[in-house]
């Protein structure tokens, strides 16, 4: 069985890469350019994993997460932080949420299978 990661990202070319990676690495990747529509997306099919960027708009990805862990209560389902941002480690620190993780852009190949592999075995 094909395990789906879903990835919310507005940059079309990032979302490119990873679909490559991720299908190189075994996964469906879905891709989604904004957090409404995964929201939506991921309340009629969880996935096994979320790659969420955080500097989005409409909804950055911390208004998503809020609203997917609160809202949707999907506490189980991982959500990796995918962003450039260095101030995002301290924020991940305060939600002492074992389902959530981060990865730094840009991201190799190796840095992606270890987070995933850290994540889903």
């Amino acid at each position: 069985m094909t395990r789906k990661i879903v990835v919310v990202e507005d940059d079309q070319p990032i979302l490119d890469l990873m679909e490559i990676l991720l299908k190189k690495l075994g996964y469906e990747p879905v891709l989604i350019p904004n957090g409404l529509d995964a929201l939506n997306y991921v309340r009629s099919e969880p996935p096994t994993l979320i790659l969420l960027d955080i500097m989005m708009s409409p909804l950055s990805g911390w208004e998503f997460l809020e609203r997917l862990r609160t809202e949707y209560n999907q506490r189980e389902i991982p959500v990796i932080l995918f962003t450039a941002s260095p101030m995002v480690p301290g924020k991940l620190a305060e939600l002492h949420d074992p389902k959530l993780g981060i990865l730094q852009k840009p991201v190799t190949f190796c840095e992606l299978q270890t987070a995933l592999q850290q994540f889903l075995g």
